[in-house]
């Protein structure tokens, strides 16, 4: 008998994770005279298992550098990691990040060498008004840590795997939807027709589970008409329903793509899909800016989306934008559909920027006229008094 061939491999492997974190400061002038080597210091976050926070130093960390302001990472964990960074500093006209110091190598971090190498900002570069660093007292530092975790080395036996694809069963369903011949209802939606499959709807939807088998079903319906949804949406919402995905909708802009998916989200609500509404609202978010936080934060209260509409109050309290969002239709439109929301903003919005404080309080003015009016249509004397 031959000799025997034995075919062995090991894998040596080293993975790395990867998190943001944003630091904002409101209220930088009160900060201003703390004195040198005086810090104030971020919130903990974890990234790869250790935590870290961001320290920053209004006036420098030492005598030497006192016109200067300081920043630095700095590792809270009693531990040693290896990681690499990048502080940045936000340019609050773009919002985009302006490095100030990053490091691609990554460096040691321990109880011994907590601290990231010292950053330097010169204040008059810092506080000058061109910049836009600083707004309305605000300015806002990210960073990002990447931490090298522990290396792991695997023995595996050469040949004896077998390799199992990912699941096709999206792309199963995705045909089906497109089979006519299986399909058992159509709907006709301003006036285009989509054949579908009561099962896969009922499985998917509570409402379509109703409108097919429950007291008003419409079980032996033909073609069902469906009410104030555009085609596109209601296309959208079929691709959903049957692959848990989304079209593609490359050929749309950014206005165009944020309008279908708020469309998108009010079907959702419409027939119960919970992770479509959810995942419509994180597409929103995406997208925020001060043009669309007004309609987005309307649209958030009509539909019950809290998160969501947590999410735009505080766009609109810590962006410092708040002359561009008041100015525009969106907020108008708010004003006249949710007027109950701008309480939530103000009270939300505990330090106004320079000038807002009266297009805020005018429109609380405004609602509360609103309110008393209400009160004595209907006779509501203590809330007349209130």
């Amino acid at each position: 008998m031959g000799s025997k061939f034995k075919k062995t491999a090991s894998r040596h492997t080293t993975e790395a994770e990867t998190g943001m974190h944003a630091f904002e400061i409101v209220g930088y002038t009160l900060q201003k005279g703390v004195g040198v080597g005086k810090f104030i210091r971020s919130a903990t976050f974890t990234v790869g298992g250790s935590d870290w926070s961001i320290r920053f130093y209004p006036d420098g960390f030492s005598e030497n550098n006192s016109e200067c302001a300081s920043v630095y990472l700095e590792l809270m964990s009693k531990t040693t990691v290896r990681a690499s960074y990048r502080l940045s500093l936000i340019n609050l006209t773009t919002w985009l990040p302006e490095n100030l110091h990053s490091l691609t190598t990554a460096q040691v971090f321990s109880s011994s060498n907590r601290f990231s190498t010292g950053t330097l900002i010169r204040k008059s570069k810092l506080e000058s008004k061109s910049a836009r660093y600083i707004v309305d007292d605000y300015l806002r530092f990210e960073c990002s840590v990447t931490v090298i975790k522990e290396s792991r080395v695997s023995e595996t036996i050469g040949d004896l795997e077998i390799e199992v694809p990912p699941s096709d069963l999206p792309e199963h369903f995705g045909k089906l939807l497109l089979d006519e011949k299986t399909a058992d209802v159509t709907f006709s939606v301003g006036g285009e027709n989509f054949p579908a499959h009561k099962i896969v709807l009922t499985t998917r939807s509570p409402v379509f589970k109703a409108e097919f088998y429950g007291p008003m079903r419409e079980r032996s319906a033909q073609l069902i008409t469906v009410e104030d949804m555009q085609p596109d949406v209601f296309k959208a919402l079929l691709q959903f329903i049957y692959t848990d995905r989304l079209p593609d909708w490359d050929d749309l802009d950014v206005g165009e793509y944020c309008e279908i998916v708020r469309h998108l989200l009010v079907a959702a609500d419409r027939y119960a899909m919970d992770r479509l509404k959810l995942l419509c609202a994180s597409l929103l978010v995406d997208y925020l800016d001060t043009e669309n936080v007004a309609t987005t934060l309307a649209l958030a209260d009509q539909h019950s989306c809290d998160r969501l509409k947590d999410i735009c109050i505080e766009f609109m309290a810590t962006a410092g934008e708040m002359a561009a969002v008041v100015a525009t239709q969106g907020y108008a439109n708010l004003k006249r559909t949710c007027p109950s929301i701008l309480l939530d903003v103000l009270e939300k919005t505990s330090k106004l920027p320079d000038g807002l404080e009266g297009l805020i309080i005018k429109d609380y003015i405004e609602l509360i006229r609103h309110l008393l009016s209400a009160a004595d249509r209907y006779a509501l004397d203590r809330l007349k008094l209130i």
